[in-house]
């Protein structure tokens, strides 16, 4: 398995570093959000973990909850419980006040890979409606007699939760929810950007959609229109 490590200070980034081996990981280390986020889609880490200064991470949550749902864990300063619960509700799986505790963080990383494993993709039954197949097994979805294309963790959460609620209007809250599991409200853009890139892969015409349709003011879905 493997840590994305994202820290600005190289002392506390190698005691991360250490830390990380020791709950069986390999560690790729950054001292740049964004680049390293452009790099998940060729080698994807199964964590990250973000060493933020003082101040609040809720706009790097954010970035990183925008494009994957790896487990994320936070290394911050002291912050009020406020800012904590607000981390937690926008996408953080696990949030660690300094000073910590190696080997506390071991366990509470051990313990977070082990829930994060969840269910395979493969054991979900493969979906078929209209001429779009959505096969779990491999994480892709073929239209007719094109070529499957594979979807990213996120695209295929997405069009799962849509295909399994069939003609049925979803809410973008409700979408943030099943896709990233975690409360959604507020996070319409989130949502949206998602569905831009999804629909980028599925139809034939992404500016009149024929599988994902917008319900202006409400939410979105998937009702193929033969």
């Amino acid at each position: 398995m493997r840590a994305l490590l994202i820290s600005q200070d190289p002392d506390e980034a190698a005691i991360l570093s250490l830390t990380l081996q020791r709950a069986g990981m390999a560690v790729s280390r950054s001292t740049d959000l964004e680049h390293a986020l452009q790099n998940q889609p060729e080698s994807p880490a199964d964590l990250i973990l973000l060493a933020m200064p003082a101040g609040s991470p809720l706009a790097q949550v954010r970035m990183i909850r925008a494009q994957t749902e790896t487990p994320l864990v936070l290394i911050a300063e002291q912050i009020e419980e406020a800012v904590h619960v607000l981390l937690l509700e926008s996408g953080a799986d696990l949030v660690v006040t300094r000073p910590f505790g190696a080997r506390l963080l071991i366990a509470q990383l051990r313990a977070l890979l082990r829930r994060a494993a969840g269910l395979p993709f493969f054991t979900l039954p493969t979906l078929s409606i209209s001429d779009l197949t959505l096969d779990p097994a491999t994480r892709t979805v073929q239209i007719g007699n094109q070529g499957p294309k594979r979807l990213t963790q996120l695209e295929f959460r997405l069009l799962y939760a849509l295909m399994i609620h069939r003609s049925q209007v979803l809410p973008a809250e409700i979408l943030v929810e099943q896709v990233w599991g975690y409360t959604g409200e507020g996070e319409r853009d989130l949502v949206r950007g998602l569905i831009r890139r999804l629909r980028a892969k599925v139809e034939p015409d992404p500016s009149q959609p024929r599988f994902i349709l917008t319900i202006p003011g409400i939410g979105y879905t998937f009702d193929p229109q033969d």
